[in-house]
């Protein structure tokens, strides 16, 4: 038995879990060689994600950032594309978002506003993804080298653009000015004690339904509609696609630019949901991470939101770690998240050779005759 005949439970449940042990046991190793007990640590992490008041808020708030990217991540796999430009995909599309509100706000009702900067968010991420997918479909450049490059160019432009034309005046942060009053996406609190509950403040605002909307919206595609066949079977076979009537070079432009809005739509969620403004460096290295997402999400929209939670709560979890304790730093809280992405991602088949020769240990013949 060869790994591709593995039930998809162990592809996409229980490969993940083990790395995900595997992980955590050598931070733990680490925790205890520098002194603290790594159970009472995983508790604080537990409780700081999801137990003390506000923390869901907060864990599902950094969620949805990497539901974004990791979905871009994932749509561009599906044809055999490696976009490691969500990081820029989402400061562009952040662009869009402050250009439609800095030149409307003043003159269009708030509502319609967000209206008009939810697509903006999606069409300007699109545009800076199929930019790299153009290059590789007419021109040969290798998409993971364009995507990294167009990452250093998304940056200086946000630079120039928030430390010249576009920074508030009177200030010397690289940011623009604020957003008028009613130019934000509610916050879940907010609505939710309207409706009568009792919840804590947080961060968590409606672009985590949008993202779960985009959940759907990439299962569909990619299993239920005849693009997203086309989309696969370009990613296992341009000769096939070619002979099958389409063109690779137009699929690979479209997915690229698919995959740019989504990482584009991160954006919602800081600076629609939180910031109110466009500020520098907003994007913390969330389209990154998303490579890791979408690997232990094993490209899959469930594994995905999974996989996100996971890091919304290393985030948040994190968080509380670094306060509760003085000798485990935010450095060691990046380290974990580093393993974890390690082992999710380099690793993300390590454990494969031993799970194929047990499963097939167990589903041998007990003998004949």
């Amino acid at each position: 038995m060869n790994a591709s005949s593995l039930p998809r439970w162990i592809d996409i449940g229980l490969l993940p879990v083990l790395n995900l042990i595997a992980a955590l046991t050598v931070a733990g190793v680490i925790i205890a060689i520098i002194g603290e007990n790594p159970f009472v640590a995983m508790g604080v992490m537990i409780k700081g994600a999801f137990v003390y008041d506000g923390a869901l808020g907060y864990t599902l708030f950094y969620t949805t950032n990497f539901i974004f990217t990791g979905l871009a991540v994932a749509v561009a796999f599906h044809a055999m594309l490696f976009n490691i430009g969500g990081e820029g995909q989402a400061m562009i599309g952040g662009l869009g978002v402050g250009l439609v509100v800095l030149f409307l706000d003043s003159v269009l009702p708030p509502l319609l506003v967000v209206i008009l900067a939810v697509p903006a968010a999606a069409a300007f991420g699109a545009v800076w993804g199929v930019i790299p997918g153009w290059l590789q479909a007419r021109r040969g450049s290798h998409i993971v080298i364009t995507t990294i490059m167009f990452n250093f160019i998304a940056s200086s432009i946000m630079v120039w653009l928030l430390a010249g034309m576009l920074m508030a005046p009177g200030q010397m942060s690289p940011e623009t000015r604020s957003f008028a009053d009613g130019i934000n996406l509610p916050l879940v609190y907010e609505v939710l004690q309207m409706a009568g509950f009792s919840v804590s403040r947080s961060p968590l605002n409606l672009s985590f339904v949008i993202a779960l909307l985009a959940c759907f919206g990439v299962w569909y595609l990619i299993w239920r509609t005849k693009l997203g066949y086309i989309i696969r079977a370009t990613g296992h076979s341009e000769r096939a696609t070619i002979y099958a009537g389409h063109d690779p070079a137009k699929i690979i432009m479209l997915v690229m630019a698919i995959s740019g809005a989504l990482a584009g739509m991160m954006s919602l969620n800081e600076i629609l949901g939180v910031q109110q403004r466009v500020i520098l460096n907003f994007t913390s290295g969330y389209g990154f991470t998303g490579i890791a997402v979408a690997l232990m999400g094993r490209n899959h929209p469930i594994g995905i939101v999974l996989a996100s939670l996971l890091f919304g709560a290393l985030y948040q979890g994190g968080a509380e770690l670094d306060f509760e304790f003085q000798t485990i730093t935010r450095e060691m809280v990046l380290m974990i998240q580093g393993l974890i992405i390690l082992f999710s991602g380099a690793l993300a088949y390590l454990f494969m050779p031993a799970v194929v020769r047990i499963y097939s240990s167990l589903r041998k013949p007990t003998g004949s005759g």
